[in-house]
């Protein structure tokens, strides 16, 4: 039952979308409105508030932590072992994909995913991190550096701490991001993919995005 509880506690967290309620609190546009249409910190960037991006990108980043952090913490008092913290681990991953709150329509998990990572060690969090910072700073995809560091984390993980009864967790993680991002992979074929720092048509509250303003492509 602790497990249980524990798992959909996680779950919850993660159904917290820091995109739009950051948005919400400073007189942003909807992040699911325009863009890619993707509640995430890259989204939120398109609107040109880079403070509201970067508060997107601790708040997604901090709650994947704190699931996890809590689990591993405080988990043994209550019989909750590493299973649980994998557990953990996948249930606010899949809270951010699809939040309860938000009509299952989340985020590609990003930020989230990289405080998973540091909660699960801070090795490991920071290693992937390094490996997206490096991607993104040479290439400037900020969906390709994702893609990538996806790869490495359970390379990392197996490298630093074995197989184990978290590798899975980490494994699966990385996987669904993969596939979130399967629209951007096509994109990065195609050479279509937008750039970091690339900015569309301005967000504002309450505009209408329809047809007639100009495309935005994925995150």
């Amino acid at each position: 039952m602790q497990m249980l509880i524990a798992t959909v506690a996680a779950y919850l967290i993660g159904s917290i979308s820091f995109a739009v309620i950051v948005s919400a609190a400073m007189g942003l546009a909807d992040p699911r409105s325009y863009g890619s249409k993707n509640p995430g910190a890259t989204n939120v960037l398109r609107s040109g508030n880079k403070i509201a991006a970067i508060l997107t990108l601790l708040g997604d980043a901090f709650k994947g932590w704190l699931a996890v952090w809590l689990v591993a913490r405080f988990g043994a008092r209550y019989g909750l072992d590493d299973t649980a913290v994998a557990l953990a681990a996948i249930a606010v991953f899949l809270g951010h994909l699809y939040p309860i709150f938000f009509k299952f329509k989340g985020g590609k998990g990003v930020a989230t995913a990289a405080g998973v990572l540091l909660a699960i060690h801070p090795v490991l969090g920071l290693a992937t991190a390094l490996t997206w910072l490096i991607i993104a700073f040479f290439f400037r995809y900020s969906s390709f550096a994702a893609i990538v560091a996806a790869v490495f984390a359970p390379l990392f993980d197996v490298f630093l701490f074995g197989a184990n009864r978290i590798a899975w967790a980490v494994f699966a993680m990385s996987a669904l991001l993969v596939w979130r991002h399967r629209g951007n992979i096509t994109k990065l074929i195609a050479g279509t993919e937008s750039r970091i720092g690339e900015k569309k048509a301005a967000a504002q509250p309450g505009a209408k995005h329809d047809g007639g303003a100009a495309p935005m492509r994925k995150h």
